[in-house]
């Protein structure tokens, strides 16, 4: 359309004829006239509308992904933080549970042998008195602890107080080889003295050298005079292999100790001895011994074999 005067008559004509219908539209409201073209031009228009809002809104995600992200970081490293919490709160509990388990045998042990003890915590092994098996507990001279003093857990017997401090002592494990003891056998009443060896089975030195003894029997402590260093009673292993006798004065076994002296933690002073010998009360009931199966094997003759047996009719 080349730009005429009728052409400039009929943009004005128009504009005037859209304001004049956009007052009549708001002064309408809701009955407004040209609300059906206005419902109509929706139905045309919206399908557009939205295909255009579906092409536009993956960038707009986009957008808000990326400004959501750094709050999206702290959530996952809040949550990892809070995970390492919780497993280390786990990890504190089995610690403390295994601690309060062994605690309760210890307190068995005593109760059973009627030892008045002292509970201590291995703080540290080794020593710089140059013992090779010793270990150092958080109880000393403060709590009543003195040298030659038995220490005990709940497995059995750990070793003797060498020397003491005002809040820590030293103890030589029986697995030293400068620890010896006396020992008893179980039932059978058999003396004897067992001696260290470090990480390998204690050697006793039974004193009847025809003594009738078989593996898986079990020694206790004899005691020694005024109960120092060691009281009676206390469990100390179990016979894992004996030494054929040779007609000799002793006989030699090889004793498999009831304490593990390498995983040791709570232990416990004998402050107190008992007023009698405890005697066998301390070990724990003996390990019924495990059956051996019988197996019975019947052999059924085969048809030919019968035959063969029979008698041949002539």
């Amino acid at each position: 359309m080349r730009d005429s005067r009728e052409s400039r008559l009929l943009l004005v004509l128009l504009i005037a004829i859209a304001f004049a219908l956009i007052t009549v539209d708001i002064r309408g409201g809701q009955d407004s006239p040209v609300d059906g073209a206005r419902r109509a031009a929706a139905t045309v228009f919206g399908p557009v509308e939205n295909g255009v809002s579906a092409a536009v809104d993956p960038f707009a995600n986009a957008v808000s992904a990326v400004k959501d992200s750094g709050s999206r970081h702290d959530r996952i490293a809040r949550l990892e933080r809070e995970n390492a919490e919780l497993k280390t709160r786990l990890g504190n509990d089995d610690r403390n549970r295994s601690r309060v388990q062994q605690l309760d045998k210890m307190l068995k042990t005593a109760g059973a042998g009627q030892y008045g003890i002292k509970g201590a915590e291995v703080i540290a092994i080794g020593a710089a008195q140059g013992f090779s098996w010793t270990v150092t507990i958080d109880a000393g001279a403060d709590d009543g602890i003195k040298r030659d003093m038995t220490v005990i857990n709940g497995d059995g017997l750990v070793g003797r107080v060498t020397t003491v401090g005002p809040s820590t002592s030293t103890v030589l494990l029986a697995s030293d080889p400068d620890f010896t003891v006396g020992t008893r056998m179980e039932k059978t009443d058999e003396l004897g003295f067992a001696s260290g060896q470090g990480d390998r089975p204690l050697r006793v030195q039974l004193l009847n050298g025809k003594a009738k003894v078989k593996k898986g029997d079990r020694l206790v402590t004899f005691g020694s005079q005024a109960d120092t260093p060691f009281v009676p009673g206390v469990p100390v292993g179990v016979v894992s292999r004996v030494d054929p006798s040779g007609g000799d004065l002793t006989r030699t076994v090889y004793v498999k100790p009831f304490v593990g002296f390498t995983k040791l933690d709570i232990v416990g002073v004998v402050v107190e001895a008992p007023r009698k010998d405890p005697r066998d009360t301390v070990l724990p009931p003996a390990p019924k011994p495990t059956p051996t199966p019988t197996v019975t094997v019947t052999v059924t003759p085969s048809a030919g074999a019968a035959d063969a047996a029979a008698p041949q009719e002539q």
